[in-house]
């Protein structure tokens, strides 16, 4: 398939591209804009509806059928690689080199899955042999395995158009599990979660999966995203965007006559802290680090590293001016959609007021454009206005100016909920780290050293969630093969004969 590619607009809906009567338009970055069909509560109820049908076949396929299917969405996705580039990049106005690697990553974790769920451990099965002569009374046999939970929701993501959006990380998860999938997508990239449908669409037809495995109903309308998360037949909800919008959701999940898991990954400041003996070493090498990692895509990344925590001394000065250097040296990039870079400028104009907040590096910038700002404070003024741990999507950072040791760890058992802590350190540094670690691992879902957050690897170790406000279910992850195990549930089989086992029991 060559880079050619106009959308259609409208929804995929139980294998059947569907018109709708009214449209919103799209405001891409650069190139021409479409018209996409809104979504209404009709069609919600239509793929909800088809996708518990397609459950009792899909749900009770054998692993190695859902694998060929995982890697059969791969390949077609990878069959439309230069389309999806062309009007990913013209909807997000990231640059191709981004669009290419989230393509390659969006494949990777589907063939991971893919390879993982063919080793069946992610079954955990127990067996517990009958004891027919146990006395006073005898144990049946009994075996127990994880079982896909139903229909999955899953909301599209603004910042990541392919690895967390139609054929991401919730979607692949789900679908590995067994779970016919209900995708919301987002109106900032509607063209490429329309051809990334098309390419699951044209995977389900090859396999011969049921229709209704796979819906895209197109946003424009908030009612839609309240009609799933509420549906009877929505058995649970993945989603990656901001706290506000993620808690509403969450809030609607726990207030249906039937609760349901609600997997939101909401945001997070990623604190890093620096300490002394690491400074001393290195503190201009960590500050230019850290700008590098603070402006990557804008700043527009769930773990970007938006708070240091620094000793008040002259090697904390070091790093502060380090890292001043290099922001004042970054371009101003775009941003994925007016509304973030909106909202980062509030950001802005609100750490720029605040009376107990020190700024270091203040930029104008204009319209859908961001630039670096950076900003200081002290513990006690940290500690006490909540606003100014609150995430600001963009290169915006925080330095926080620590006296000592006791106030470092005070200030880590005031953080909130995080997706990552980082430590900056040196072999000296190990008693320090050593007090750090475990504040921090209940902090945290993933914990760094000499390094920095952004950038997820997706593997089987990985963690990409944490404490709330990070995440809405601190026993789970978005990222990596552990990510499959949101979708599942476990069922005990007693003393049930081996020929009307589930396969995997036999």
């Amino acid at each position: 398939m060559d880079g050619s590619f106009t959308p259609h607009g409208k929804h995929l809906i139980a294998g059947e591209w569907v018109a709708g009567e009214s449209t919103f338009t799209s405001d891409p970055a650069s190139g021409p804009s479409f018209d996409f069909a809104i979504g209404t509560v009709d069609l919600v109820n239509q793929a909800c509806q088809s996708a518990e049908e397609a459950f009792w076949a899909y749900g009770y396929t054998s692993r190695e059928e859902r694998s060929h299917f995982l890697n059969t969405i791969a390949d077609e996705i990878e069959t439309r690689a230069d389309a999806i580039t062309l009007i990913g990049t013209s909807e997000t106005g990231l640059p191709k080199s981004r669009l290419v690697g989230e393509r390659g990553r969006t494949t990777s974790q589907l063939r991971l899955f893919a390879s993982h769920i063919l080793k069946g451990e992610y079954l955990d099965i127990r067996h517990d042999a009958a004891l027919p002569d146990r006395q006073p009374a005898p144990r049946p046999d009994m075996r127990m395995m994880m079982r896909p939970i139903g229909p999955v929701a899953v909301f599209g993501a603004s910042n990541f158009p392919l690895a967390f959006s139609t054929a991401g990380g919730d979607t692949a998860s789900a679908l590995a599990a067994g779970c016919p999938v209900v995708v919301k997508g987002h109106s900032a990239h509607p063209g490429t979660g329309e051809i990334i449908a098309e390419a699951i669409h044209s995977a389900i037809k090859k396999c011969g999966m049921p229709a209704g495995t796979f819906s895209l109903i197109q946003g424009g309308n908030r009612l839609v995203g309240q009609a799933i998360v509420q549906h009877p037949l929505i058995k649970a909800v993945g989603f990656t965007g901001s706290l506000s919008g993620g808690r509403a959701l969450f809030d609607l999940c726990a207030q249906r006559p039937e609760p349901i898991p609600f997997f939101g990954e909401l945001g997070s400041v990623n604190p890093m802290f620096l300490l002394p003996e690491a400074l001393t070493a290195r503190a201009a090498e960590i500050g230019a680090g850290w700008a590098s990692s603070l402006t990557m895509g804008a700043g527009q990344f769930c773990t970007n590293p938006g708070i240091a925590v620094v000793p008040k001394s002259p090697e904390g000065d070091a790093f502060v001016s380090a890292a001043q250097s290099a922001l004042e040296e970054t371009d101003a990039q775009i941003m994925l959609t007016e509304g973030i870079a909106k909202a980062y400028h509030d950001g802005k104009a609100h750490f720029s007021g605040h009376n107990a907040v020190k700024s270091l590096l203040t930029t104008e910038s204009s319209g859908r454009y961001a630039l670096p700002n950076l900003y200081e404070t002290d513990v006690e003024a940290y500690l006490q206005d909540h606003t100014l741990s609150e995430e600001v999507f963009g290169p915006l950072a925080l330095v926080i100016r620590v006296s000592g040791t006791d106030e470092m760890l005070m200030l880590a058992r005031g953080f909130t909920g995080q997706l990552t802590a980082t430590i900056h350190m040196d072999a000296s540094d190990a008693p320090l780290a050593r007090q750090l670690l475990p504040i921090l691992e209940r902090k945290a879902g993933r914990l760094l050293v000499n390094g920095f957050p952004t950038g997820v690897e997706v593997c089987d170790s990985m963690v990409h969630g944490g404490p709330y406000p990070a995440s809405t279910n601190f026993g789970a992850t978005s990222v990596g093969t552990l990510s499959i195990r949101r979708f599942l549930r476990p069922v005990c089989y007693q003393g049930i004969p081996t020929d009307v086992l589930p396969a995997d029991l036999d």
